[in-house]
């Protein structure tokens, strides 16, 4: 009796083989290849860019505040219940905050009824949105600003004629450097400094500043401030904003008003990727169109390549190997526009910073993102085809050949 030989093992495939055989339709069809990778490299590119410029945003506005710092409050008058009118801040007010424990530095405003103009012979009625306030001489400290040129107001200069303005009150009245004059209440003041961008505080950007001595004295300020500014210890911010209304106003705390500046810019960082939510959306979109692009692709690549399947399988290829090939030939697809997405979407981003000059930033879990997405969708996209070459008859397929 004759012994049946035993059934031959097909030959393992090394990883080498996999990727040889995975991308031998890619080295045939390179310009379908190209443009079937297209379609994932715009939708991984938006995705990237969007998540990379809100997040860059969102660290500019963090250093911003690591800057300016959180612990600034803003002391102004609140209104009376039963007239409706403003109440104003005691004299002393100021000084009265000073004293509550925690409190670094303070400085004061107070506005004056009059208006800057370049010169007499423009109306008065002209104000350009600037205002004309006094301010203390420690007012720069309070604020962490910085002089675009010039000098700020100190003892001396605050008893003459002299005057310091805001960026955006610079820009309007067109003085570009100090030494230029304004016309302030039927007199010439001269510019002694203009103060850089303030984003914690934008009605100091507008207004002109004069110092205290010489509003009291020829100004008509009754030296009652409008606005106070403190700074205080970091873990004391919250203690002191409490203390604040029955240190200025013992009777009636409710009629003062305190404000933490920093809080719209903390609320815009926070919410800094709310938009971005819709563009990733789209770039979703885009993301499975560039995969049905693909899953396209590899169908036609199936029907074309019915010859090479019945050949490999009459010579021993498992079902397994053939799905194995398509589908790594779909992964190496994705893969290829994804890599391709990442980068422009990372050239987007520092286009985009670097125009604004602000910080570039890509978060790593974008990246990431990119990649598991990419996989995730070359995966499904090779998947039917692949089971589908698979299950082709070797006899049927080289016969149709």
């Amino acid at each position: 009796m004759s012994r049946r030989r035993p059934a031959l093992k097909p030959a393992r495939l090394t990883l080498r083989d996999i990727l040889h055989t995975g991308s031998a339709g890619m080295r045939a069809r390179p310009m379908r290849i190209v443009l079937s990778a297209l379609g994932i490299a715009i939708g991984i590119a938006t995705m990237i860019s969007v998540v990379g410029i809100s997040a860059s945003s969102k660290e500019k506005l963090l250093q911003e505040l690591d800057k300016l710092g959180t612990n600034m409050l803003v002391v102004t008058p609140g209104t009376d219940l039963l007239t409706g009118k403003k109440v104003p801040l005691a004299e002393d007010a100021a000084g009265r905050v000073a004293r509550i424990d925690g409190v670094e530095h303070t400085g004061a405003t107070g506005q004056l009824p009059h208006t800057v103009r370049r010169s007499e012979k423009i109306a008065d009625t002209i104000t350009g949105g600037i205002t004309v306030q006094a301010a203390t001489h420690d007012l720069l400290a309070t604020l962490r600003a910085t002089m675009h040129s010039g000098t700020w107001l100190n003892a001396a200069t605050g008893k003459y004629p002299a005057v310091v303005l805001g960026d955006v009150a610079a820009q309007r009245l067109g003085v570009s450097e100090p030494g230029q004059q304004v016309y302030i209440n039927q007199r010439y003041f001269t510019v002694t400094g203009i103060l850089a961008p303030l984003p914690l505080a934008p009605e100091i950007a507008r207004s002109a500043l004069v110092g205290w001595d010489i509003a009291t004295s020829q100004l008509g300020f009754d030296a009652r401030p409008t606005t106070v500014y403190e700074r205080s210890a970091d873990h004391k911010v919250g203690e002191v904003h409490q203390l604040i209304p029955r240190a200025v106003d013992p009777q009636t705390p409710r009629n003062v008003n305190v404000s933490d500046p920093s809080a719209a810019l903390q609320a815009k960082a926070a919410t800094e990727g709310a938009f971005s939510n819709l563009l990733l959306g789209l770039g979703g979109v885009a993301l499975l169109v560039g995969g049905v692009g693909v899953a396209n692709t590899m169908i036609i690549s199936v029907l074309e390549r019915r010859h090479e399947i019945g050949l490999r399988r009459s010579i021993g290829a498992t079902r397994g190997q053939i799905r194995g090939q398509f589908v790594t030939e779909s992964l190496l697809l994705s893969t290829l526009g994804g890599a391709a997405g990442i980068i422009l979407g990372a050239a987007a981003t520092a286009t985009y910073a670097l125009a604004g000059d602000i910080p570039w930033v890509i978060p790593l879990w974008a990246v990431g993102g990119g990649f598991a997405a990419t996989l995730a969708i070359g995966t499904l996209a090779g998947l039917y085809p692949a089971v589908r070459a698979a299950r082709t008859s070797p006899t049927l397929a080289l016969h149709a050949a």
